[in-house]
């Protein structure tokens, strides 16, 4: 044989072994592209739903912040009043303290009076004799 024949039967060779190495190559890259294939219509369909789902809650929650605005100055209007309120109650606590304190040193003015009183009527009658 020659040299040229041997190179034949080497080229022969290497290409038997490459397609015997091709083909289960081959198969398996077709069953991962059906596989591929199979789960992008699996995500697909799963997907559309959720989408739908996505869609919903955006356009309720579109609907709740819209009514939540709506509310806001009838908060903000609430929460003046409150304070308002709680001024006022402040001042009339106050007003409260002021006329406890002049009760008190009344009541207490009235008590030395009385005592001052008793006081007086028994010395004058001491001097008088009655006593």
């Amino acid at each position: 044989m020659s040299i040229a024949g041997i190179a034949l039967i080497l080229i022969a060779a290497a290409l038997i072994i490459l397609v015997a190495v091709l083909i289960p190559t081959l198969l398996t890259i077709k069953r991962t592209a059906a596989s591929v294939g199979d789960l992008a219509d699996m995500v697909q369909g799963e997907l559309r739903p959720t989408l739908q789902e996505l869609t919903g809650v955006l356009t309720e929650l579109k609907t709740v912040g819209e009514g939540v605005a709506e509310h806001t100055d009838d908060v903000r209007k609430f929460m003046t009043a409150l304070g308002e309120t709680g001024t006022n109650l402040n001042s009339i606590n106050r007003s409260v303290g002021t006329v406890t304190t002049v009760l008190n040193t009344t009541s207490i003015w009235a008590t030395g009076a009385k005592v001052a009183g008793q006081y007086l009527l028994e010395q004058y009658l001491k001097k008088r004799g009655g006593r």
